[in-house]
């Protein structure tokens, strides 16, 4: 299935994008929080690609984009959660995205909403990929989809 990453500010044009390309793997990304919500309730996307750089962390603990409310639509809506390796590798804050994703894969656990790695224009073995997915925290069972 042909992928297709979103990037869009704009709810109503986002809507027509996605529109648009109906029978394609969606992923959307985005820097709002607020948006990153509202597509998850109301857009039939199929991966939310939450960067994870840049953030302002809370006094006690990370601001990962995600939270318990986003998990259970997640959840009902059959949305994955996709972790950029790309923003991952050439990132200059490691240790501060690397707690991000252990946050948000305890939180997927949880809840039992999927999660990807979506990787750029590299591809990297899917032994790599599940090897570190289990070193970062993953269950088995979020690990198997990896191909």
């Amino acid at each position: 299935m042909e992928r297709i990453v979103l990037y869009e500010e704009n709810f109503n044009k986002l809507k027509e994008l996605v529109k648009n390309n109906k029978g394609k793997e969606i992923i959307f990304s985005s820097n709002d929080d607020e948006l990153n919500r509202k597509v998850l309730e109301k857009l039939p996307i199929n991966i939310l690609l939450i960067p994870l750089e840049g953030r302002k962390d809370f006094s006690k603990q990370r601001n990962s984009g995600f939270n318990e409310v986003m998990s259970g639509i997640a959840l009902k809506n059959k949305i994955k959660i996709g972790i950029s390796l790309d923003e991952f590798i050439n990132s200059k804050e490691k240790e501060k995205i690397i707690s991000r994703i252990k946050q948000n894969i305890k939180l997927c656990t949880r809840n039992k909403v999927g999660m990807v790695f979506i990787e750029g224009e590299e591809k990297r073995s899917s032994v790599l990929l599940k090897s570190l997915a289990l070193t970062l925290g993953m269950p088995t069972w979020m690990t198997k989809e990896f191909y």
